[in-house]
């Protein structure tokens, strides 16, 4: 049976040692496999078509046949990991912790345990700045803001 589990480990074979990181994998019902990878550099529609073939050729389309799709988390999509804190530090994001508030500001900060968000408000003439550190665990989505 194809399972998150087992193809996080063959996809863990392929990206260990690089600065390719899993965001997150996803097994629907007719097994279509949905695998989500970001880097810490750069990622390209060649790292994702051949992370694609390694993972195919780990499985047995005899045995169990399978869709797969490999890509890099859309820009609509929540952050799932630590990796994703530490590599959009300096951009600006939309908190929402699970009692609820949503917060907008800038992702100033994260490590192992949370995310320091620096968070600006402007009333007439006065900016007041407020910092926020905020454990992953109080966390409900993580967005970042796209600007155009």
């Amino acid at each position: 049976m194809i399972n998150e589990k087992l193809i996080s480990n063959i996809i863990q074979l392929a990206i260990g040692g690089t600065d390719k990181f899993l965001v997150e994998v996803k097994v629907r019902t007719g097994n279509r496999i949905m695998v989500f990878v970001d880097s810490d550099t750069l990622l390209t529609i060649a790292d994702c078509a051949g992370l694609s073939k390694f993972i195919e050729s780990h499985l047995n389309r005899e045995s169990e046949d399978f869709e797969l799709s490999v890509s890099s988390p859309g820009i609509d999509m929540p952050y799932r990991n630590v990796r994703q804190y530490l590599k959009n530090t300096g951009r600006e994001v939309s908190v929402i912790t699970n009692d609820g508030i949503k917060r907008i500001g800038t992702l100033i900060a994260a490590d192992q345990q949370g995310m320091e968000l620096l968070e600006v408000t402007k009333m007439k003439k006065v900016v007041t700045e407020l910092r926020h550190r905020i454990k992953y665990t109080d966390i409900k989505e993580t967005k970042e803001i796209i600007k155009f």
